[in-house]
């Protein structure tokens, strides 16, 4: 007896493979890859005798395919295009200043007479007075602390040669190239319990002050040049005030108009006589330039200390302009890295994607030229649209839902919200790609290798689409897209294959 074979099943097991495969690559992160399957997946059906909803087999199949895609691109934009700001970690400041907490260790006859020979031999370009105080902490930093410190000074190596060169520029005191590591142990993510954030430990209002940026997309308080920059400017605009570093020192910690207030009650100028008492300035501060004199005299002659450290090893990087938000997955899929290591070159991202409009990326040295390649030539379906919606009085999820066109439980996954109540003024982020088509850059084809089908743009009509949204997504007209595929009427349906530019 003959075996039947069964066509359409033939066809949907195809189908399931590719979307298997497809959906593999979306769980390691190589985006494009998993929609080059997705792609596969729906030509398939598309290219059926009489489309994919001839039969109803097909159009359950089709169906399904179109609302399974749709479901993962969802997680990936909420796993991988920002909606879980990065993570910090403490500041060494705050852990200092716990250590501090404990009686501090009297210094050993040994430790004053090491540092004293050492300053006589070592140019500094800081002042450095030999007292008790910063002793005290050259020995904490020695004892309780030397695992701190060891890892401190290592993670600086990489910062180093970039922060001396931009104090040389600016022509402020080299020493002052260590307050990070006491400020955040050289740790760019770093995050205080006061909300200091970065290498330097700006508050927001001060990195503002200084140029730099804040927003949903990223924190260049934690871009370290930037950041260097701004905080070499802060303190030599500091030091120009107060005229005395050790006073400029101490309003970087405690802000100018609080060391003013402190030097107009106990009418007094010298940081020193400042701190001699309690009554003045907090404890945070009178601890806090003699421990980044203390660890100004180790850095600059570690091994003396009983520090063994490396050569300066610089970051090496280079950079591409990215012309809108791209998820960093599939940058580090066209780098051949992982994505850690660009968002290590990228701290001052806050989220797993780049800002909207154009923003200058750094990438592993020796990949820029592959994917600004790479950049100039993207489908702009991959670039990453937000809408940013005001809460109004009396508006619910639901609504604000309904109005985008997402579902309710993404539009609270986006935004990290546990409850479906809403304030007033709250702003909320709506990925519109939880709607858009999947992008689908058109394949030349043995009967038609023109120049025109390699530079088309073609684009995967998904359910709740209208040519309206397409066009205001291209930056089209309706009126071009219907000339464009020869359409007489406005209706379109899932799945059909438009071209939005030529």
């Amino acid at each position: 007896m003959a075996v039947v074979v069964d066509r359409l099943s033939e066809l949907i097991v195809e189908v399931e493979l590719a979307f298997s495969e497809g959906r593999s690559e979306m769980e390691h992160g190589r985006i494009e890859s998993a929609r080059d399957h997705f792609d596969r997946a729906i030509d398939l059906l598309l290219s059926e005798p009489g489309g994919a909803r001839s039969q109803p087999r097909l159009r359950a199949e089709f169906d399904s395919l179109l609302d399974r895609i749709s479901a993962l691109e969802v997680i990936a934009l909420r796993e991988g295009d920002g909606f879980t700001e990065a993570k910090s970690v403490p500041a060494a400041l705050d852990d200092l200043l716990e250590a501090a907490m404990f009686e501090r260790p009297t210094p050993a006859e040994t430790t004053e007479e090491t540092v004293i020979a050492d300053l006589a031999r070592t140019p500094h370009d800081l002042p450095i007075p030999i007292n008790d105080k910063v002793l005290s902490y050259v020995e904490l930093f020695q004892a309780r602390l030397k695992d701190f410190m060891q890892a401190g000074l290592e993670r600086g190596l990489q910062y180093l040669p970039m922060i001396q060169r931009v104090f040389r520029e600016e022509g402020i005191p080299i020493d002052l190239s260590y307050v990070p590591l006491v400020e955040s142990a050289f740790k760019v993510n770093a995050q205080s319990r006061a909300s200091a954030r970065g290498m330097w430990q700006f508050m927001l209002g001060t990195g503002r002050e200084m140029g730099l940026q804040q927003n949903w997309f990223l924190d260049e308080r934690a871009d370290p040049e930037k950041a260097t920059r701004a905080a070499a400017q802060y303190l030599k605009s500091l030091n120009n005030f107060f005229g005395d570093w050790h006073l400029a020192l101490a309003s970087y910690n405690a802000g100018p108009g609080r060391v003013q207030r402190a030097m107009r009650l106990s009418r007094r100028s010298d940081y020193w006589e400042l701190t001699a008492t309690s009554r003045y300035l907090p404890r945070e501060t009178r601890e806090y330039v003699p421990m980044i004199l203390a660890a100004v005299i180790i850095a600059r002659n570690p091994t003396l200390y009983g520090f063994e450290l490396g050569a300066p090893t610089p970051i090496s990087y280079e950079r591409v302009t990215v012309p809108g938000a791209l998820d960093l997955r599939i940058i580090a899929e066209w780098a051949s890295v992982e994505v850690e290591q660009i968002q290590a070159l990228n701290p001052e991202l806050r989220r797993t994607t780049t800002p909207t409009g154009s923003h200058e990326l750094k990438v592993p040295y020796g990949t820029a030229a592959t994917v600004q390649a790479k950049l100039d030539a993207a489908d702009p379906g991959l670039f990453v649209k937000f809408d940013f919606h005001t809460v109004k009085r009396g508006e619910t999820a639901a609504g604000i839902a309904r109005k985008y066109g997402i579902k309710t439980a993404d539009l609270l996954a986006a935004n990290q919200l546990k409850t479906t109540r809403l304030r007033a003024n709250t702003v909320l982020t709506i990925p519109s790609r939880a709607t858009s088509a999947l992008p689908a850059a058109p394949k030349p084809t043995a009967s038609a290798p023109s120049s025109s089908a390699s530079t088309a743009l073609t684009y995967r009509v998904r359910r709740g689409d209208t040519l309206f949204s397409i066009a205001r997504q291209f930056d089209t007209t309706v009126a071009t897209l219907k000339q464009l595929n020869s359409l007489s009427s406005d209706r379109i349906n899932p799945g059909d294959r438009l071209t939005v530019r030529r």
